[in-house]
């Protein structure tokens, strides 16, 4: 890049004002030259550039022109000068055009379609040459074979080039390599470490009878380069400083199935020997030892290491010292396998927080970031709170980083909260199908906005509020729905939910149908880590309809109910992962009342209980007990309980060896007409099989009686049975088989193939 010194700028005195206020002569023409084929227009040049004619010529505009020009991407080489004319200048630009593409040619594959291979190639014709763009694409054709268990694929390019009329051809070439699978993934060197935990750490893995689907049993080179540096990072943890990952050796079986062999060097497992620290002058020694999450006696790792410089840093950085230094010093005895460790502490300043400035933000407010921060303006900078806002900010799901760190000022003592975020899309349209042994098929469409604001019209995003609209449409069901939740109503630590819904459904009976729309608001209010209590108001129709019964109990149940009623929960929930829950506790207590003065034709009230606890009793080895309880009944004026606010148990979320609803009370009809009063328990035993494939052996047991507050067990049901449970890429899938121990007359079965099978596009 040449940047010319302007002659007017040589030649005449200067009484101008400094650079860039366009204070010199006035520009009178722009020429374009081009040194090679015009592979882009004039305009497109122009509208490039902060010089125009008629504004004084600036060498600051110029310098942005040339920045402003490359940018573009379209040029090789570019020059700007200017020759002075009787009344101004004259700006030239010379520039040397990227040549086009004219074909893009693929040749070498024979196993692949070229429409699948193309898909992975954004490289088009008319665009102009990217040769990062073009490597890029011979990469994702290179993913694509791996992925279809193509390891040895090898993926080259050439760009061949007209140089008088600026075309280029860009030819990709494959060289496919063979197609194979992996039979087994093996290790040679290994004395103290376990081969099938080893495998467990890698994502790669060895064929089995799921790879159809999961995807598995293939080499993918990316994907087995991370799983080595993760293998060495998790044997390192362990205590084996000195493992290497000597040779990586491949044994081809036959023309399609091949060994992996990872050759290693083992070493020996260090443990602690001693720990001091040196410099504590604020904290005493007992203090800062208390911190220690690695001691003496345990086996030293890496990550222990670290995990013990946090722990101190943090015991100085709660109270602002957060200037404050650990360094490590670590000697180890190869002989012996014993480490001793000392951490050197330089001690810092106390500091506080003198503002908390907010970067990157361009769609989310403000005061949607500042509300979730743990400190404040005049704060002693605490950097476990700082660290806690940020993990707060993470799990928002608006950003897809945040940085947080300390800026100096002026005042020694004072610093700048600076929180940086890289804002994300949050917005998403889902469209899927399902099918369970309660709703038959499904579809559905979803659009969500979980950085919602209603007020920012008309872009509607960037208050940190969620909205939804959903559709689904089955064979039993229909539903609509329209959701917004604000999470801190008033701006308080306070969420405001409004749902409106329209839902019809078959699959409560096949005597009837019912068909319910309304709306509803609920207030919900978090008490520290695990608590959360909520009270709500609801209005809705409910239409019975269609009977397919003389039955006089259905037949009196038929026609329209307005129901509007008040209800309120508690929620204590300690549970460490919602999806495979390893240990903790939920407990919901719900109560409903309906009628009175609230209006409506339905006058009940209802009260329930459920909690379940899960237990961890060796690795990955779960048991939950699962325990539920209500009562309902209706009141004043009211006459009874209409069908649809009774209680049923039976199905795939209860009962599993009973059909759905099957377990209620039944008319002299035989007819399930359900009852004002329910107990049930389920105790799971879940373990695993494979990645992603879990056991699961259960037992059920409950009963529902006619009478209101009627907890006698005389009609008590119970089931048990085995089960699978698949995390697939697809969704999870769960699958149980119940047989009943228990039963009456009406709902006595030969046993339930119960089943959920979720799909997301």
């Amino acid at each position: 890049m040449l940047v010319v010194v302007p002659l007017w700028a040589q030649n005449q005195t200067s009484t101008s004002q400094p650079d860039g206020a366009n204070s010199g002569p006035i520009v009178r023409e722009i020429e374009v030259q081009y040194a090679g084929p015009q592979t882009v227009t004039k305009n497109v040049i122009l509208s490039n550039m902060r010089t125009t004619v008629g504004q004084g010529f600036s060498q600051t505009a110029i310098e942005e022109d040339i920045r402003n020009l490359y940018a573009t991407g379209f040029f090789t080489n570019l020059r700007i000068y200017d020759e002075p004319l009787m009344d101004g200048v004259k700006v030239v630009v010379i520039v040397q055009g990227k040549p086009t593409v004219k074909e893009v040619v693929v040749q070498g594959f024979k196993s692949l379609k070229e429409k699948a291979i193309r898909k992975e190639i954004k490289t088009k014709p008319g665009s102009v040459i990217d040769e990062k763009q073009i490597s890029d694409d011979a990469q994702k054709i290179t993913e694509l074979y791996e992925k279809k268990g193509f390891p040895n694929v090898a993926v080259t390019y050439k760009i061949d080039t007209n140089e008088q009329f600026g075309r280029s051809t860009v030819t990709y070439n494959i060289d496919e390599g063979g197609k194979y699978v992996i039979k087994q993934i093996n290790f040679d060197g290994l004395k103290q470490l376990d081969a099938k935990t080893l495998r467990k750490e890698m994502k790669t893995k060895k064929e089995d009878w799921l790879s159809w689907i999961m995807g598995t049993g293939k080499l993918k080179k990316e994907q087995f380069e991370a799983d080595l540096d993760k293998l060495k990072t998790y044997v390192m943890n362990q205590g084996f400083i000195d493992f290497e990952i000597k040779d990586i050796q491949y044994e081809y079986l036959n023309d399609r199935e091949m060994n992996v062999t990872l050759v290693v060097f083992e070493g020996i497992k260090y443990k602690v020997n001693s720990i001091t620290v040196e410099g504590n002058e604020l904290y005493t020694t007992d203090k800062v030892m208390a911190k220690i999450t690695m001691p003496a006696g345990a086996t030293f790792s890496p990550k222990g290491n670290e995990e013990n410089i946090k722990s101190i840093q943090d015991l100085y950085g709660i109270d602002g010292y957060i200037d404050t230094r650990v360094l490590p010093e670590v000697q180890a005895n190869i002989q012996t396998g014993m480490m001793d460790v000392v951490y050197k502490i330089k001690e810092g300043p106390q500091s506080f927080v003198q503002k908390v400035k907010i970067e990157g933000n361009t769609v989310t407010k403000d005061k949607v970031i500042r509300r979730e921060l743990a400190v404040k303006p005049g704060d002693v900078y605490n950097s476990v709170s700082v660290d806690a806002s940020k993990a707060r900010l993470q799990n928002l799901g608006y950003f897809s980083k945040v940085e947080t760190y300390p800026e100096e000022t002026s005042v020694p003592t004072r610093k700048n909260l600076v929180m940086k975020v890289d804002e994300q899309k949050t917005g998403s349209f889902t469209f899927g199908a399902g099918f369970s042994s309660i709703d038959s098929i499904l579809g559905f469409a979803e659009l969500t906005q979980g950085n919602f604001d209603i007020a920012n019209w008309p872009k509607f995003t960037g208050g940190g509020q969620k909205a939804r609209l959903r559709v689904q449409y089955g064979a039993q069901r229909s539903d609509y729905t329209l959701a917004f939740v604000e999470p801190w109503f008033l701006d308080k630590m306070l969420s405001l939910s409004v749902d409106a819904w329209y839902r019809t459904a078959s699959y409560y009976s096949t005597l009837y149908n019912q068909s319910t729309y309304g709306f509803a608001t609920r207030l919900e209010k978090p008490w520290g880590q695990f608590w959360r209590t909520g009270v709500g108001y609801r209005l809705e129709n409910i239409n019975i309809y269609n009977l397919q019964t003389t039955d006089p109990f259905y037949l009196s149940q038929a026609g329209n109910y307005t129901k509007s009623s008040i209800n309120a929960n508690a929620v204590y929930d300690s549970r460490d992962n919602v999806f495979l829950t390893r240990k903790g506790n939920r407990t919901e207590a719900f109560t409903e009342l309906a009628g009175g003065p609230l209006g409506g034709n339905v006058q009940i009230y209802k009260m329930t209980v459920e909690s379940s606890q899960y237990f961890e009793i060796f690795k990955d080895n779960i048991i939950v007990l699962n325990g539920g309880a209500g009562a309902g009944n209706f009141w004043g004026a009211g006459t009874q309980v209409p069908i649809f606010d009774r209680f049923y148990l039976g199905g795939a979320n209860n009962m599993r060896g009973f059909a759905y609803r099957a377990v209620s009370p039944y008319d002299s009809q035989g007819n399930a007409v359900g009852g004002l009063s329910f107990a049930n328990f389920t105790t799971e035993y879940t373990f695993p099989i494979i990645e992603r494939v879990r056991g699961a052996v259960f037992y059920d047991g409950g009963f529902v009686n006619s009478g209101a507050w009627d907890f006698s067990p005389d009609d008590y049901n119970s089931d048990a049975g085995i089960g699978l449970r698949l995390n697939l890429p697809i969704g999870p899938i769960r699958l149980d088989y119940g047989y009943p121990l228990q039963s009456n007359q009406y709902n006595k079965s030969h046993g339930k193939f119960q089943f959920n099978v979720g799909y997301q596009f």
